[in-house]
């Protein structure tokens, strides 16, 4: 490959010990958790002390030949701004991290406003949690406004998942037509398989806003590898947008007890549906502009035992 690979949506934490609509997410043990009212495999079972720490991904990460990931946040795993500030330190040249803000309640202006002052140069909304059974937390509202307005100003970029199809379109397109410099990364691929996904997709017609596949494996895993139904979306989506809009996300680990983690891209880089352009872009040129990424590793290919 002429290209370095670029994770665009990842997940980190030492242990889950969070609620989200008022039921309990706990790290158990064998890569386990305690999961809104059920048991859940929530990380491969080799993982046994629930630690998914930044150590055993960067093994992952060699392994499988990819230099550098974002990590992004969301609220079934708790807010881990304290132990991603640290990994970021750390790893400066590996790891590219979002803060998040407890978005649930007022008063996230001024939580941003700290981790802005702080250091963080994203800030991530995990927006389909925000349908709350007590009601919805716009992403128009005057406090969320006025939080665009200063990540605008300070050129922190947005991470987003967004619920399911045009749910929150046109809040995002408000945001957009007020915020015009302010970057975003929408994940999950707009919730592709979703009715309505292509509307999330089409926002990226707009300058300053990107698509990420974090997530794209699982909502194909009834389809299961080599995702030809993902491949398809993929070129689906650069067809409404440009495949220069588009870039590969994981989300290591929940994926990665299904499938290995260099299986979570390499179905794209075996496609014959994708140019060997449409490749290099999707899998890391993109990221590596859009997030700005200057030294990127070069890892070796390893040959494993069985070869």
């Amino acid at each position: 490959m002429d290209f370095k690979i670029i994770d665009a949506h990842s997940h980190l934490w030492l242990k889950q010990d969070t609620v989200v609509n008022g039921l309990p997410i706990r790290t158990l043990e064998n890569g386990r958790s305690e999961f809104m009212g059920e048991i859940r495999q929530m990380l491969p079972p080799f993982m046994i002390d629930g630690r998914n720490s930044a150590e055993v991904f960067l093994s992952n990460m060699d392994y499988a030949q990819v230099s550098a990931a974002v990590v992004t946040q969301e609220f079934i795993d708790g807010i881990q701004n304290d132990y991603l500030w640290d990994v970021v330190t750390r790893y400066p040249d590996r790891f590219f991290v979002c803060g998040m803000c407890e978005f649930r309640r007022p008063g996230f202006l001024e939580e941003a406003r700290r981790l802005i002052e702080q250091g963080f140069k994203a800030i991530k909304i995990p927006a389909h949690r925000l349908l709350l059974p007590e009601g919805r937390v716009m992403l128009n509202s005057p406090e969320m406004m006025a939080m665009f307005h200063l990540m605008e100003d300070n050129d922190v970029l947005l991470s987003i998942d967004m619920a399911d199809g045009e749910t929150q379109v046109g809040e995002m397109k408000e945001v957009i037509t007020e915020c015009p410099r302010l970057r975003i990364a929408i994940g999950h691929f707009g919730m592709v398989t979703t009715d309505g996904w292509t509307e999330q997709i089409k926002l990226a017609r707009h300058p300053g806003v990107m698509i990420e596949s974090g997530g794209i494996t699982w909502l194909f895993n009834s389809e299961f590898y080599p995702f030809r139904g993902a491949v398809r979306a993929i070129r689906e989506a650069a067809d409404l947008v440009g495949m220069d809009k588009l870039m590969w996300g994981s989300d290591y680990p929940r994926t990665i007890t299904a499938i290995t983690y260099r299986m979570s891209y390499d179905f794209v880089l075996k496609s014959d549906e994708l140019t060997e352009e449409d490749k290099a872009l999707f899998l890391g040129r993109n990221a590596e502009r859009f997030y700005g990424f200057k030294r990127l590793v070069n890892l070796p290919y390893i040959k494993n035992m069985s070869e």
